[in-house]
């Protein structure tokens, strides 16, 4: 070995010994450019106020650390060669495991990793990592091989290896070295300084609070209307197409923007003065003369509260009109508060009333002309249609899942009064955006599914808010009923429905914020190695927000980021990917959001044709609700085409022809719809309960006499009064609603169940028997 790499090493074991600071190869981590965006950097002369700034800002939260992934270290041989070797002697392996067991268990070192950011379960992880490094390279860094020889020799003392440990360390866990930097960005303690050009200009806030049907949205389009330019956010696509229609139809350009869909008043495609929107779309950077921000309670919704947020505090308008319950509008004066916008309230009233019925209708005999019975799921709505049906009533049938076409042809329907519908029997999708001709609303159950803030679903009591929106549309003041009225199927509930509408609304006191596409790429700046989801639960774990503010759920975001991880995209498409607002209880829409994702990946452009052949266009009308379940799955997928092809056009370019087969399916949807107890007859015949069947058998009926197995919903939840045996039918039909056992494996585990019992019950007779043939045989003994 040369002289000069011998000197030259041992001048830099000397710096070692003198310093006993790390020789660290990484290179540091620096916050870029935008980091101080984030930070809040205003225009001069705009003061933003923030609440408990001082006290988070000098505690900040400690970081989830089970949340940290390793990274792998690449077995690349040694800079350094041999050199340790030469200059030493080769490390015996089993003294350094002695060695290395001594430094892990010494509590000194663990206060000093603490201090550095490694808590006992990183410390772990860390020294794993390490111990495994050391005792499986063939060759070390000549230092830390130096350093390693003179403890087994007795010349250095077990603290020599921590600077070598910590640098490790921050190899394989990166956000050590730039947690600082990596809290600046994930700061969202001022969120009203992310929209410097609304900061820049004094806009005036105007609060229209009123109850449903009290016409405070109506006075606050009139301003739109009236305005020179005008931004309208609504919560739904429903909405946003009739403020479009409206606006045109009063002889005010407008266009039309939802995540899926835009349409330009101007044949040559120029932008009009005014535009309605969803409130995900609306744009921080146009200005507007007025603004409309509907349904403004949504702000504290535990997915997408956010855009409510970004719209209060971002939208450049001189005139912001804020419409929704009166519950928020304290909440909204302490936020405008905090940007120095004062807040003008207008209160209005119900123009028509609706009253609370003594009784409870109980029977569906009991139904009249202008009834709306409200269910919380699909399954009681199948039940329900056909009973009614069964009796020879019309009805017409709205939920969540159906396209807006099919929604609207169902309301006009019933709306219709040459049409001998006269019922309506829908989920609560009829709160927000249908105009109906409703004179009593009736609730199936009072009890539904829902996310908490922690993402995690449960079934609870319906609030006081969610059974004011429903019961709201009673009654409305331009339908032919001017009064409204408002009670339950079931006579048990409707106590309970009182109590709930006797309550005031929980007032409103956080708003929502969600992490930007920026905010993720300078967190993968800093983290090059981890995963998208990886990325957004740190950046969540580490985020300060103020009392005004909550970090909205992002499981939706992950479980997307999780589905396409092993697909090839850059990080920006990625995010745009797992933004995309899909059903993810569809596994076809999943599996098809897979292939986009795939076919993208190879820079191979989304056809129509290639469409086609993946959905099997042309479909045929539904045989059964199996096929109505697919149909409306499918349409979902066209809306996902429509919502990429409006952020990659080059890859999704036949936007056109989706959207006019996507209007044929709307057709076709509308045709089953209309046929849906056929169809629910259809599945009957497909799809039957053999445990359903045995109770009708045992003549174990309950409050559902003559529904079908898709009755399985919120009366189900009375189930502890009920049999064992309903109870087993109950779930047997869940679990064949929700997929997860097949009617043919129903039927084997049925016979299965009846083979045990058969045995079970020969076993207990042998048993018996024998035990009778040993009392005998004891009475003769005693006799003798």
């Amino acid at each position: 070995m040369s002289v000069n790499r011998c000197v030259c090493f041992i001048s830099r074991l000397q710096r070692h010994f003198n310093s006993r600071t790390p020789r660290i190869t990484t290179s540091s981590c620096h916050a870029s450019s935008g980091s101080s965006l984030l930070q809040g950097q205003h225009r001069p002369g705009t003061v933003v106020w923030s609440r408990d700034v001082s006290s988070n800002s000098s505690s900040p939260k400690p970081p989830d650390t089970s949340l940290f992934v390793p990274v792998s270290l690449k077995a690349d041989a040694s800079a350094d060669g041999g050199v340790g070797i030469e200059l030493t002697q080769p490390l015996d392996k089993n003294e350094l495991l002695k060695v290395l067991n001594r430094f892990y268990k010494r509590k000194e070192m663990q206060k000093l990793a603490a201090d550095s950011g490694l808590d006992a379960r990183l410390f772990h992880q860390a020294f794993i990592s390490f111990r495994k490094y050391i005792l499986e390279m063939t060759s070390l860094p000549a230092d830390l091989h130096i350093i390693l020889n003179d403890i087994c020799c007795g010349a250095g003392h077990i603290d020599d290896i921590y600077p070598y440990f910590m640098r490790h360390a921050k190899h394989i866990f990166p956000m050590l070295d730039c947690m600082d930097d990596l809290r600046k960005i994930s700061d969202l303690r001022v969120p009203a300084n992310w929209y410097p050009e609304a900061r820049a200009i004094q806009r005036k806030v105007i609060f229209h609070a009123g109850p449903t049907n009290s016409g405070k949205t109506y006075h606050a389009i009139q301003r739109y209307l009236a305005a020179k330019s005008g931004v309208y956010c609504g919560p739904l696509k429903l909405l946003a197409h009739e403020i479009f229609e409206k606006s045109n139809d009063a002889g005010v350009p407008c266009d039309l923007v939802t995540g899926e869909e835009r349409t330009f008043v101007d044949p040559e495609g120029r932008a009009a003065g005014h535009v309605a929107c969803t409130i995900e779309m609306c744009s921080v950077t146009t200005p507007y003369e007025v603004a409309v921000i509907d349904e403004i309670q949504m702000i504290r919704d535990p997915s997408r509260g956010w855009a409510w947020t970004r719209a209060l505090l971002g939208l450049c308008a001189e005139e912001i009109h804020v419409c929704g319950e009166p519950a928020a509008i304290d909440f909204i004066k302490e936020l405008m508060f905090t940007t120095g916008e004062e807040v003008e309230v207008h209160n209005y009233q119900r123009l028509t009333p609706f009253s609370i019925l003594d009784h409870a209708v109980e029977s569906l005999d009991n139904l009249r002309p202008g009834d709306c019975i409200v269910c919380f799921s699909k399954n009681d709505i199948y039940s329900i249609s056909r009973q009614i049906e069964a009796r020879g009533q019309e009805c017409a049938v709205i939920y969540g899942s159906l396209p807006p076409g099919t929604k609207l042809s169902q309301a006009k329907k019933f709306n219709d009064p040459d049409d001998p519908c006269k019922i309506l029997v829908a989920t609560d999708a009829i709160g927000m955006g249908l105009n109906l001709s409703i004179k009593r609303i009736i609730f199936n159950s009072l009890v539904k599914p829902n996310v908490n803030e922690k993402g995690e679903k449960q079934m609870e009591t319906i609030s006081t808010s969610q059974a004011l929106q429903i019961a709201g549309r009673a009654g409305r003041f331009s339908s032919k009923f001017k009064e409204g009225e408002v009670t339950t199927m079931h006579r048990d509930d409707l106590p309970v429905l009182k109590e709930i509408l006797s309550h005031s609304v929980d007032p409103i006191e956080t708003a929502g914020l969600h992490p930007t596409a920026e905010q993720i790429e300078m967190f993968a700046y800093h983290l090059p190695d981890a995963t998208l989801s990886n990325l957004v639960d740190i950046f969540v774990s580490l985020s300060q927000v103020d009392g005004l503010y909550f970090v909205c759920n992002i499981d939706d975001f992950k479980f997307l980021a999780d589905m396409i991880q092993h697909i090839p995209l850059n990080l920006r498409s990625r995010y745009v990917f797992c933004t995309a607002p899909i059903n993810k209880k569809q596994p076809f829409v999943c599996t098809s959001f897979l292939k986009f994702a795939r076919q993208f990946s190879r820079d191979e452009p989304l056809t129509f044709d290639w469409v086609c052949r993946h959905i099997s266009w042309p479909l045929a009308p539904p045989k059964n609700i199996k096929d109505l379940v697919h149909l409306e799955a499918v349409h979902d997928v066209l809306d996902l085409y429509l919502w990429l092809s409006y952020r990659f056009m080059d890859m999704f370019p036949d936007t056109a022809s989706i959207r006019e087969i996507q209007r044929e399916l709307d057709d076709i949807i509308q045709q089953g719809v209309r046929n849906i107890t056929r169809l629910i007859r259809a599945s009957d015949t497909t799809v039957t309960d053999p445990l359903q069947a045995q109770s009708n058998r045992h003549g174990q009926t309950g409050r559902g006499t003559g529904s079908t197995h898709f009755l399985t919903g919120s009366r189900g939840q009375r189930g502890q009064r009920a049999s064992g045996q309903m109870m087993d039918s109950s779930l047997a039909s869940r679990l064949v609603r929700d997929g997860l056992l097949t009617p043919d494996l129903l039927q084997q585990l049925q016979r299965e169940w009846s083979k045990d019992q058969k045995q079970d019950n020969s076993s207990q007779r042998a048993l018996d028997l024998e035990h009778q043939v040993n009392n005998k045989g004891k009475r003769k003994k005693k006799k003798k």
